[in-house]
This record gives C-alpha cells, sequence and structure tokens, in this order.
C-alpha cells in the first residue's frame, strides 16, 4: 500500500504535466491473484494499455500476441542508454524487447551484527563453508531445556516463485542453471549442490524454515529467533522503524559470485494506435531520472536509470543507507529468470523440488529428478 501511494502521486505528477493524457493506475491484488485476471483480460480482447508485473510472464503474453514489441520506439529514445545494461536480459525474447525495467532489486543475507558479535563471529561468511561455520555458532540453546532458542539461519519454504528467487542464487553460485539449451534442465550438479546445501543446513540444526510461502516475512529476523535471512532492499523500510539492529553481505560463494535480478518490468498491450504513443510517452517519464530518482528515494528500489543511480540525491541516499550499497554491487553480476513461455512450470516444478529437500522428503537428487520428469512429460517441444 505505501509503494502504491507512491506510484499514484508520479503518475498524477504525469497527468498534470500531459493534458492529452490521463493514465489512471488499477490495482487488482497481489501478484498471484494477478495473473488470472490478466489472462483474462487478454483472451476477453479487454487488456489494459500498461502492465506492470514480473518480466518472467513475458513468454506467456509473446505466446498470446498480447503485446507490442518495443524495439522500434526504444531505439529513438535517448532513454535507451541509460538503462542499466544487465536489465536488458529481462526485457529481450527472441529477437525482440518486450517490457522495459520500471523499478530493479536483487537479494542478500541480511545479519544481526549483535548475534554475530555473542558468538564471537568477526568476519563476515564470503563462502559456502563460511556461512555454514557462521550459523553453526549462531545457534543456541539458551535454557539448556533441548530446543533451539536461536537459529543461525531463516530458510525460504514452497513451491512459489519468491522460494524459486530466494534460492537462485545458491544455484547460479555452484554453476548451476534452469535451461541447457532451451530445454529444462533440473539434474544439474550445481543445482542439486544448492539443495543439499540447504537441506543439510535444517538436518544438522542451524537453519529454521520459513512457513510455506512465507519466506519473506522478518518475524524470525526481528525477534533473533534467526540471525541471517535471505531478503532486499524492499524491506529497508520496515527495518528503519524498529531498533532491531542489522546489516548485510553479498550472498556466499560456492563457485562464483551469483544474484539474481528481481523488480518489476512495464508492459504495452497491442490496443489503438493513439493508446499505444500514449503509453510510450508514460515508459519516457517512468524510465527518467526523475522519476527513478523519486521512487528509488522512497521505496528502496534500486534505479533502473544509470544517471539517477550516479545522482547527487540518490548517492547522499546511499551515504545514509550504506547497506543499498550492497544490492548495487551485486547488480554487476547479476541474473535474471528466464522469461521464456515455459518458466512458469519450471519453476513450480524446481520449487516442488525445494520443498521436497527441506523437509527431507526426499534427498535434493531425486527430489529434482522427480520434477525433472514431470517437465519431461509436460514438454514434448521446446519451451522457447
Amino acid at each position: 500500500p505505501a509503494n502504491r501511494d507512491i506510484f499514484n502521486s508520479l503518475v498524477d505528477k504525469f497527468n498534470q504535466t500531459h493534458n492529452q493524457i490521463q493514465v489512471e493506475a488499477l490495482y487488482v491484488g497481489q501478484p498471484d491473484g494477478q495473473l488470472p485476471k490478466i489472462l483474462t483480460s487478454v483472451v476477453g480482447e479487454v487488456p489494459p494499455d500498461l502492465l506492470w508485473f514480473v518480466p518472467q510472464l513475458t513468454g506467456q503474453l509473446v505466446e498470446l500476441d498480447a503485446i507490442r514489441p518495443l524495439e522500434d520506439w526504444l531505439n529513438q529514445s535517448p532513454v535507451k542508454s541509460e538503462i542499466d545494461p544487465v536489465l536488458f536480459e529481462s526485457m529481450e525474447l527472441n529477437g525482440h524487447i518486450w517490457s522495459v525495467p520500471f523499478g530493479t532489486n536483487n537479494a542478500a543475507i541480511f545479519y544481526r551484527p549483535s548475534l554475530f558479535e555473542k558468538a564471537g563471529i568477526t568476519k563476515i561468511p564470503q563462502t559456502w563453508e563460511e556461512l555454514r561455520e557462521a550459523a553453526k555458532k549462531l545457534t543456541q540453546d539458551f535454557d539448556g531445556d533441548g530446543l533451539t532458542d536461536q537459529y543461525g539461519m531463516f530458510l525460504s519454504l514452497g513451491k512459489g516463485e519468491w522460494t524459486v528467487f530466494a534460492w537462485l542464487p545458491f544455484v547460479y553460485s555452484a554453476g548451476g542453471e534452469l535451461l541447457e539449451n532451451k530445454q529444462p534442465n533440473l539434474v544439474d550438479s550445481g543445482t542439486i549442490a544448492a539443495l543439499q546445501f540447504g537441506a543439510n543446513l535444517v538436518e544438522e540444526g542451524w537453519a529454521t524454515l520459513s512457513a510455506p510461502e512465507r519466506g519473506f516475512e522478518l518475524n524470525n529476523f526481528l525477534t533473533g529467533r534467526a540471525a541471517m535471512q535471505v531478503t532486499g532492499p524492499w524491506t529497508l523500510g520496515q527495518l528503519r522503524q524498529t531498533d532491531t539492529d542489522y546489516d548485510v553481505f553479498p550472498f556466499p560463494v560456492c563457485k562464483k559470485r551469483a544474484a539474481v535480478v528481481g523488480g518489476e518490468n512495464l508492459f504495452v498491450f497491442k490496443t489503438a494506435p493513439e493508446r499505444e504513443q500514449a503509453a510510450w510517452e508514460f515508459l519516457e517519464y517512468v524510465l527518467s531520472k526523475e522519476f527513478q530518482t523519486e521512487w528509488a528515494l522512497k521505496t528502496g528500489y534500486l534505479p533502473v536509470n544509470l544517471e539517477a543511480q550516479q545522482s547527487e540525491k540518490y548517492q547522499a541516499f546511499v551515504q545514509e543507507n550504506p547497506v543499498l550499497e550492497v544490492f548495487l554491487k551485486q547488480m554487476n553480476w547479476a541474473r535474471s529468470r528466464p522469461i521464456i513461455p515455459g518458466y512458469t512450470r519450471i519453476s513450480e516444478n524446481f520449487g516442488r523440488a525445494i520443498e521436497a529437500s527441506l523437509l527431507d522428503k526426499q534427498n535434493p537428487k531425486d527430489a529434482l529428478q522427480a520434477s525433472q520428469k514431470r517437465l519431461d512429460l509436460l514438454n514434448s517441444g521446446d519451451l522457447n
């Protein structure tokens, strides 16, 4: 709701300076509930002019012939050179640009410095083994009743996209991939290693699991029940309103540095020429230095505009909130999730393997093989 109010105020600013265009912002629920409404509107031929949504929907919208390619407009726009280059991976599919970034972010590991100090940890974990050792030292039974009072780490559990987003940096760091030659490939040594790492933390008792699909909640971190948690800069507003001490470090490395791009993009639907022209004007506004600076200052998102990132206002904001430097730095090696038509099925089946592994229903290799088998049955052809 807070971000919605900020967005509405920025829309009002656009409307006040564009007499011929009036943008109406409609909120249609949480992402999981939005998708059926979006697809119904497309099939019923009453789509919105613009959609703000995660880019992982791109492939489905392209298959439905619902959205307008944007490269002709973007190639003529001065804002193209100002877009953070790492974000083009989330915009491009099959030689066309289908969306532009609205706001971006990534996740890292938040930790409680006071709990690190009490556990005698003086070095920030930089490798998986160091993360494991830190989690071990942080896990405590303070009253000796045989029950854990403080866990080293809080891990996301579930089959949904948040859980996948939180675990993919571990997969990529271990050299894993979700796709090989445009086909889903979950039975990959890096992917197995990532889930085995998580399963071991849980089995050894050094990590606690979220409630299903609630891995973004901060309660365990705020109360000190967990000393570390994967989350992102969007939580800074909430954290600043508490007395909780916190800091952030990048994802520890297995084989290579890794982070995953989050955030949402804007899509232009095929409607009428004059409405599409108006949509492009709004895209110019959203991508501008002014919009991106204000959005970043008020929401914790990272600016998608390079000039906004370097602006005096934003740099002063980073100095006031130095944890942002971790997320800005990680953008240098961050990757987007696939945006192919079949991504939803891949993500859902990867999520099922994560859940089975962490709950010890199957070992990670067997869980991933079962998910791969389901995908093979679903996909008789190329997912791209």
